[in-house]
């Protein structure tokens, strides 16, 4: 299931050009200046869609209201990774250093989804309830075991592990293992579902959401691979970009912290675990295993909230990367985000 981005009018791009260039315009400005071909009442419409999306603001009243980009905007706008990847590494303008006031002071006050994916993650939920509330114990509990393997095969697949979905399970299941693989890549997927098999039986581990929770399941995860199970006192390099994660165990702590902070404030069940799964991997807290680790955390909030989880069974790998580079180096959620409503729309219409 690849990613789709989000297409904007050509008259949105006219827009949030123009008040990228200007600030404190009004609407009849914005219309005489850039869209006088079409009516005042269309160019009205489009300020209060662009609004809607968080991707400009206003203050004042009536004839007194200006318009500026929001703050929000760099985060939310759309983008293709495809379009973004084009340009090689030595080639793009990044945001090459941690942006703390991305934790601090942009997604305190910022909705991650419009109203129409709210609206669709909301009715993906409600179907998940429905259909869920139907089934016996033994058949929920069997459908979340087929998730467990899913997920185990696709999360450890996206590190690397050449295990396939059928060799995955008879590993998880019978204990039996694949020959020509080895042995680290059987115990990232036993990691894996005894990490699955913790939240679990934890339901309430990750409520609220702390640090050591953090660290307890990055444990579990790491067991037995020769990966530091501590907060990392190094540096640590990512393939594929120039942007260089935090290297002090103290400001990595704090931005931990940070990140739990904002998740616990936070109502929608979908925000948390969207920026569970992000900004572990945005902090790289761990030596290695991180991307893992965000991974559980964020369907260990789902579950903790009766939420469908999420197993990525079809999500492109390389795609899986690409989008979270895009947020690294741009701090840009828009094309992990839609990855994210897709693979939570093929979790709910593919188990339970």
């Amino acid at each position: 299931m690849s990613y789709k981005p989000i297409i904007m009018s050509t008259n949105e791009k006219i827009i949030l050009d123009y008040l990228k260039n200007n600030k404190d315009v009004s609407s009849k400005q914005i219309h005489e200046d850039v869209l006088s071909s079409s009516s005042y009442a269309t160019t009205k419409r489009i300020l209060q869609h662009l609004i809607a999306q968080q991707f400009i603001q206003s203050t004042g009243k009536s004839k007194a209201t200006k318009y500026n980009i929001s703050p929000a905007y760099e985060l939310k706008a759309p983008q293709s990774i495809h379009d973004y990847f084009e340009k090689e590494i030595d080639e793009r303008i990044i945001i090459e250093q941690f942006n703390f006031k991305l934790i601090h002071e942009i997604l305190p006050h910022v909705n991650l989804f419009n109203k129409t994916e709210e609206a669709k993650l909301n009715g993906l939920q409600e179907t998940f309830r429905q259909n869920s509330s139907q089934l016996s114990t033994a058949v929920y509990s069997k459908e979340l075991e087929r998730l467990a393997i899913d997920l185990s095969w696709k999360s450890s697949q996206i590190e690397g592990n050449t295990y396939s979905l059928l060799e995955t399970e008879k590993l998880l299941k019978d204990k039996e293992t694949a020959s020509g693989k080895t042995k680290d890549e059987a115990t990232m997927l036993l990691n894996h579902k005894d990490a699955i098999d913790f939240i679990i039986a934890h339901s309430d581990y990750v409520h609220p959401i702390m640090v050591a929770c953090i660290e307890d399941i990055h444990h579990l995860l790491a067991k037995e691979l020769n990966i530091d199970k501590n907060i990392r006192t190094s540096r640590v390099g990512i393939s594929g970009t120039n942007y260089r994660p935090l290297d002090n165990t103290f400001q990595l702590k704090e931005a931990l912290e940070a990140m739990c902070s904002l998740i616990n404030t936070k109502e929608s069940i979908f925000e948390k675990s969207l920026l569970a799964l992000v900004l572990i991997s945005y902090i790289q807290p761990f030596a290695d295993g991180n991307k893992r680790t965000a991974r559980i955390i964020s369907n260990a909030l789902l579950m903790h909230h009766h939420y469908c989880p999420i197993s990525f069974r079809t999500v492109d790998s390389v795609e899986y990367k690409m989008a979270l580079l895009l947020f690294y180096e741009q701090n840009n959620i828009s094309a992990f985000k839609e990855m994210y409503i897709q693979q939570f729309e093929f979790a709910v219409n593919t188990y339970f």
